[in-house]
């Protein structure tokens, strides 16, 4: 499967609401145990992330909405429309980690170059 066999909803999905891939993972975590609290240390310990990252991803998973707030953290919590497209992006995650990988790393790559570009003399 490559990047173009990926449906266009689910590939502009990506791009704009998967920052990271371990973004994406917690995402897939907690869809995992939709019934279960995480919290920042638990989930980092589980993504094998520093506990600065944990709490960086329980709070953007908060704002955008597929988590809500626990009593021990949050819990998966997004609306039906986009549990349904995590749904998707998971069975791609899972025939095609590299695929889907590869895709969050353009936007990351891109979003550099970008960056770079802002810093870059040009002869006018």
């Amino acid at each position: 499967m490559s990047q173009q066999e990926l449906a266009d909803d689910l590939r502009r999905f990506i791009l704009s609401s998967i920052p990271s891939v371990p973004y994406l993972e917690a995402v897939l975590l907690l869809r995992s145990q939709p019934a279960d609290s995480w919290d920042a240390a638990t989930l980092a310990r589980r993504l094998y992330v520093p506990e600065r990252t944990g709490r960086e991803l329980v709070a953007q998973l908060e704002k955008s909405g597929i988590a809500a707030a626990a009593p021990a953290g949050v819990r998966y919590a997004p609306a039906t429309e986009t549990a349904a497209i995590i749904d998707r992006m998971a069975a791609a995650y899972a025939a095609n980690l590299v695929t889907v990988t590869g895709l969050i790393h353009s936007r990351i790559d891109r979003r550099a170059h970008q960056f770079a570009d802002a810093f870059r003399f040009r002869k006018e």
